[in-house]
C-alpha cells in the first residue's frame, strides 16, 4: 500500500543513471539490469500487469564496493567472509541517497526486494532461487538493510558454487517492486512441469501470498487448462487452513484461513482464462515454456516474475521396486514384477501418508540399514536382500507383502504365509487364486536351522520382553538430556559426523527393539479375532473390539491426560491462562518464560511434560515434521482447548477407564472354561504386548528425533551459508548427501546442487497434487491415473473399528496444530488419517471417520480406549463431508450418513 503519492522525477544524483525505472523508455542492457529485472521491463513495457518496479542496477553495486572500499578487501576472502563483510558494511551516503531517491519515486510504499544476477533467469540458465528476496519492506532504513542483504547473496556459498565463474563473481542487480498483499497466489507453467502430457497449462493457486506455495507451507489448489481452448481439464480443490500474509509492519508469517474460503476454488473460469492468456502471451514472447508467479488482489491479476522452464518433465515411477531383482532369473523377475503384493496399511503408523523427499531417502536409509535386523529379531533367519523389502510409489512407502510373508514363513506363526499376507491386504485388492510370486521358503536342513533360530528367539524374547522394555524406556531419558546438554552448533563438521553415526546407531537399536512388540501386539490382536469369529459365529464379529481389558494405561493415552493435567495448572494461574490464550502461538513459549509466574509454571509443568511426551509429532519417520518440543503450538492449543471446556481433569481418566460391555461378556460366558481361558489368554497378551509397545515406541521415535536434530543443524549451517533460502528447503535434501557431506565424501556443492533441490521440489508438488494411491495394489500402481470417484450420495461405507453409534456435528482438520483449538467437544473428527499426535483429541471427540485406515492403524486403537465410535477407509470422508454436517457415525456397521447440512 503506498504511503505517498508516486512522482515522475528523475533521480538526481552521482549514481542516478544506475537506477532504472522499469518499464519507462530506453531500458539498459540485460546484463545490466540482470535476468529478473529486465524480465520485468520487458513485461511493464508489453502492457502486461506487473506492479511499478524500479532496479538499483550492477553499476550501483559496484559503485557501493568502490565508494565503501570493499573492491580489494573482497577478492581476498572467501565466500562466505566476504558475504558477512558486505553485510557488516553501512552504505555511503552518496549510494544510499540514490536507493532512497528510487524509493520516493515509487511513494515509499511496501516493496518487494528481489536479487537480480545478470546470467539469471536466462533462456540459457535458470538458478532462480540462488539469491535473495526480501519481502514486505515498509521504509528508508529496512529498504537499505534488504538492499545490501541481495548484494551479498552475490557471495553466498550456493550462488558462488552453481553459476559460472568468470574471473570473479561478477555484481548484481536488485529490484525493487511494489508489495501486493495477494488474496490470492500462485504459479502458472505453460507446460506441466513433471508429466509429460501436451497441451495443459498447469496453474497451482494458494490463499495468501505466494511464499507459502514456494515454501510449502500451505495446501494449494491445482488446475490444468488445455492451452488450446483454455477450458479447466482438471481441478483439484483442497482444504486450506493456513495462508502467509502480512503479520505486523514488515513481518510475513502463516495464519489461518477464514472459514468460508477454506473448501472453495482459489480461482474461477474466468481468472484462469485470463491467467492464461497472458501465460501464453508469454510463451510466445520468449519463445521456451515459461514458469511465471502471479498474485490476485480485490480480483485483479498481477504478475511478479517469469523464467523459462529449464528442465524436461520429470514423471513419477509406476514401479514400487526399488532396486534389482538380482536372486533370480529373468522369467522369474518378470512374474515378480507384476505379481508382487505392495501394501502401506499399518507399516509402523510413522511412514503414514505423503512423505517429502528427505522424508522419503530417510526411509530408504531404514531399509537398507536397519529393517533386515527388526526381520531378524522377529526370528527370521535369513532375512535375505535389503533392496526387496520395501518400495516407494509417488512419495508413498510400502512394503513388498510378498517378500515379506517369503521370509516371515521361516517362523512357525506365519508358516501359513496367507496368515501374514492377509494382514496387509485392503478390499481395493482380490486375492483370489493369488501365489507368492517368490515362492515358499526352501525346505530341508534350512528349514530345520530357520525352525531353531526362531525358537530361541522366541524363548529370549519371551524372558527379555518386560526388561528390554525397562532398558529401552531409560536409554530415552538418558539420549533425551543429552542432547539437551550438547550444543550441536559449536561442532566441526567431523564432530557433527560423529554425533550423526551415534545418534543412528540408537536409531537402529530402538527400531530393531520396537519391533517384536509391534508385530506381537497385532499378531495376538488377530488371535483374538480369530477365536471370536470360530467359537462364537455370527455372535461374535467384531466382538474383538468390545472385549477387551482396561488399556487406559497405554503411553499414547497417558499423553492426553497429561495435557489435561498441564491445561488444569495453567487453568488455576489465571495469568499463565491468560498468557496462553492470547499470545500469539509462535511466541507463547517465549512469552510464558519471560514472565515470573508462566516461568515458573514452565518449569513445574512444561519442562516434565515435554521431556516425557515431546518427542512425539505428526508422521514421525517424516523428519521434516517439528515435535511438541521444537514446537509446541499443538500442545498450547490443547490446552486452550481443554481448559476452556469446562470439564473437571477426572472427565477424561474416567472417558479412558475400564470400559466393559455387558453383551460381550455374557457372550464370553457361554464358551467352555478351557476356550473362555484361551480368549482371556490372548485378551491379556494383547494388553502385554500393547502396552511394552507403547514404552518402547517412545524410544523409537526420540531415536528418529535424535538424528532430526542433526539434519536441521546441518540445514541451519546450510542457511547460514546461503546455500539455503529458508528452512523448509531442508525438505528436499537427500539424507545419504547429509551424511556423505559430513562424513567429507561430498563436497558442498556435490552434496546440494542446487538443479537437484529444484528437481526434488517439483517432483514433491506433483506428488501432492496426485490422487491417494490404494492401500494395496498388485504389480505396478500408475501415479497418474484418474480420481477414484467420490460417491454421489451422502452415505460412505467403510471399517467399523469402534463400536458404537453416534450421531453429531461433523469438524475436517487437515493441518492439526492449526485446527486443535476449533475442535469443539463432542464433534466428529473427520481426516484423511491419524497417528499418535492426534490422540488429545479423541479424549473430547464425539466420534472419528479417516480417508485411511484399519482395525489397527492408530485411530481404530484409540478409539477402543476412549469407547469412540470409529470408522475408518471410508476414502472419500474428507471430500464428501464439510465442517458443520449433521452425521451419524456407526462403528459397528461401519457406516458414516450425513443426515444434515448446515
Amino acid at each position: 500500500m503506498t504511503t505517498q503519492a508516486k512522482t515522475d522525477a528523475p533521480v538526481s544524483g552521482p549514481y542516478a543513471e544506475h537506477v532504472v525505472v522499469l518499464g519507462e523508455g530506453p531500458q539498459p542492457d540485460p546484463a545490466v539490469l540482470g535476468g529478473k529485472a529486465a524480465r520485468l521491463g520487458e513485461m511493464l513495457a508489453d502492457g502486461l500487469p506487473v506492479p511499478p518496479a524500479l532496479c538499483l542496477s550492477t553499476g550501483l553495486y559496484t559503485a557501493f564496493l568502490q565508494e565503501s572500499g570493499l573492491v580489494a578487501e573482497l577478492h581476498a576472502l572467501d565466500g562466505r567472509s566476504a558475504r558477512e563483510r558486505v553485510l557488516a558494511t553501512e552504505i555511503p551516503s552518496p549510494v544510499a541517497e540514490a536507493i532512497l531517491a528510487g524509493y520516493e519515486r515509487l511513494g515509499r510504499c511496501r516493496v518487494a526486494v528481489r536479487s537480480s544476477a545478470p546470467r539469471e533467469d536466462s533462456a540459457e540458465q535458470s538458478f532462480a532461487g540462488q539469491h535473495d528476496t526480501v519481502l514486505d519492506v515498509a521504509d528508508d532504513a529496512a529498504l537499505l538493510d534488504a538492499v545490501r542483504t541481495c548484494w551479498a547473496s552475490l557471495w553466498s556459498e550456493r550462488a558462488t558454487a552453481y553459476r559460472a565463474v568468470d574471473g570473479g563473481p561478477g555484481a548484481i542487480a536488485v529490484v525493487v517492486q511494489e508489495m501486493v498483499h495477494s488474496d490470492v497466489s500462485g504459479v502458472a507453467f505453460t507446460v506441466d512441469p513433471v508429466s509429460a502430457r501436451p497441451h495443459r497449462i498447469v496453474v497451482e493457486a494458494c490463499q495468501g501470498l505466494g511464499e507459502g506455495l514456494v515454501s510449502g507451507r500451505v495446501s494449494s489448489d491445482f488446475f490444468v487448462v488445455d492451452d488450446r481452448t483454455l477450458e479447466v481439464v482438471e481441478e483439484r480443490v483442497r482444504h486450506k487452513v493456513t495462508k502467509c500474509a502480512p503479520l505486523e509492519s514488515g513481518k510475513i508469517g502463516m495464519t489461518r484461513v477464514e472459514a468460508a474460503a477454506r473448501n472453495v476454488p482459489c480461482l474461477n473460469a474466468e481468472q484462469l482464462a485470463e491467467l492464461c492468456e497472458h501465460a501464453l502471451f508469454l510463451r510466445r514472447r520468449y519463445a521456451a515454456e515459461q514458469d511465471i508467479e502471479w498474485g490476485m488482489r480485490d480480483g485483479t491479476l498481477w504478475f511478479f516474475q517469469t523464467r523459462p522452464i529449464t528442465t524436461g518433465p520429470e514423471a513419477g515411477s509406476a514401479a514400487a521396486h526399488t532396486g534389482p531383482v538380482t536372486p533370480y532369473v529373468t522369467p522369474q523377475k518378470e512374474k515378480i514384477e507384476q505379481d508382487t503384493l505392495w501394501s502401506r496399511m499399518d507399516i509402523g503408523e510413522i511412514f503414514v501418508g505423503l512423505m517429502t523427499p528427505l522424508g522419503e531417502s530417510f526411509a530408504r536409509y531404514y531399509q537398507q540399514h536397519v529393517h533386515l535386523d527388526c526381520t531378524s529379531a522377529l526370528g527370521a533367519r535369513v532375512t535375505g536382500d535389503p533392496d526387496l523389502p520395501m518400495g516407494y510409489v509417488q512419495g508413498h512407502v510400502y512394503l513388498n507383502i510378498s517378500y515379506s510373508a517369503y521370509v516371515m514363513a521361516q517362523c512357525l506363526p506365519t508358516r501359513d504365509q496367507w496368515r501374514f499376507t492377509s494382514r496387509f491386504v485392503s478390499e481395493e485388492v482380490d486375492l483370489t487364486g493369488y501365489e507368492n510370486p517368490f515362492g515358499a521358503f526352501p525346505g530341508g536342513i534350512a528349514d530345520a536351522l530357520s525352525i531353531a533360530f526362531w525358537l530361541r528367539t522366541t524363548a529370549n524374547e519371551a524372558t527379555d520382553m518386560k526388561a528390554r522394555a525397562e532398558r529401552m524406556s531409560s536409554s530415552r531419558a538418558y539420549e533425551f538430556d543429552r542432547d539437551r546438554a550438547v550444543d550441536l552448533t559449536r561442532m566441526s563438521r567431523r564432530e557433527l559426523d560423529a554425533e550423526l553415526r551415534r545418534r543412528l546407531a540408537y536409531f537402529h537399536d530402538m527400531h530393531v527393539g520396537y519391533m517384536p512388540y509391534y508385530i506381537h501386539a497385532f499378531g495376538f490382536y488377530a488371535v483374538l479375532a480369530e477365536l471370536c469369529k470360530q467359537w462364537l459365529g455370527n455372535e461374535g464379529d467384531n466382538l474383538q473390539n468390545r472385549v477387551k481389558t482396561d488399556m487406559s494405561n497405554l503411553r499414547t493415552v497417558e499423553s492426553a491426560k497429561e495435557i489435561w493435567r498441564v491445561a488444569q495448572a495453567a487453568k488455576d494461574r489465571p495469568r499463565v491462562l491468560r498468557i496462553i490464550d492470547e499470545t500469539p502461538l509462535e511466541s507463547v513459549a517465549a512469552k510464558l518464560r519471560a514472565d515470573e509466574e508462566g516461568a515458573l509454571f514452565w518449569k513445574e509443568w512444561m519442562d516434565p511434560f515435554l521431556r516425557d511426551h515431546g518427542t512425539r509429532g505428526p508422521q514421525e519417520m517424516e523428519i521434516t515434521h517439528a515435535r511438541w518440543i521444537d514446537d509446541p503450538s499443538y500442545v498450547f492449543q490443547m490446552i486452550r482447548r481443554y481448559a476452556a471446556d469446562g470439564y473437571s481433569s477426572e472427565d477424561i481418566l474416567r472417558r479412558s477407564g475400564s470400559h466393559q460391555d455387558t453383551t460381550s461378556h455374557t457372550a464370553l460366558e457361554r464358551l467352555s472354561l478351557p476356550k473362555r481361558k484361551a480368549v482371556q489368554t490372548a485378551i491379556a497378551m494383547y494388553r502385554t504386548y500393547s502396552e511394552l509397545r507403547e514404552i518402547a515406541r517412545m524410544s523409537m521415535i526420540t531415536s528418529i528425533w535424535l538424528v532430526r536434530n542433526v539434519v536441521y543443524e546441518v540445514g541451519r549451517r546450510l542457511l547460514e551459508a546461503g546455500v539455503l533460502h529458508s528452512t523448509s528447503e531442508v525438505a528436499y535434501l537427500d539424507f545419504e548427501d547429509i551424511r556423505g557431506y559430513l562424513a567429507g565424501t561430498l563436497s558442498e556443492a556435490e552434496a546440494f546442487d542446487r538443479s537437484g533441490i529444484e528437481r526434488a521440489r517439483r517432483l514433491h508438488e506433483y506428488h501432492k497434487r496426485l490422487p491417494e494411491p490404494p492401500l494395496t495394489f498388485v504389480g505396478k500402481c500408475d501415479p497418474t491415473a484418474a480420481v477414484r470417484p467420490v460417491p454421489d450420495g451422502e452415505r460412505l461405507e467403510g471399517l467399523g473399528s469402534s463400536p458404537g453409534r453416534v450421531v453429531g456435528r461433523a469438524r475436517v482438520i487437515e493441518e492439526l496444530v492449526w485446527q486443535a483449538d476449533e475442535f469443539q467437544a463432542g464433534e466428529i473428527l473427520i481426516t484423511r488419517y491419524t497417528d499418535a499426535t492426534w490422540t488429545p483429541l479423541f479424549a473430547i471427540a464425539g466420534g472419528v471417520v479417516t480417508d485411511i485406515g484399519s482395525m489397527l492403524s492408530h485411530s481404530s486403537i484409540v478409539s477402543r480406549e476412549f469407547n469412540v465410535p470409529s470408522v475408518v477407509n471410508t476414502k472419500h470422508a474428507t471430500q464428501v463431508i464439510r465442517t458443520g454436517d449433521l452425521i451419524v457415525v456407526d462403528g459397528d456397521a461401519g457406516t458414516v450418513e450425513v443426515v444434515e447440512n448446515p
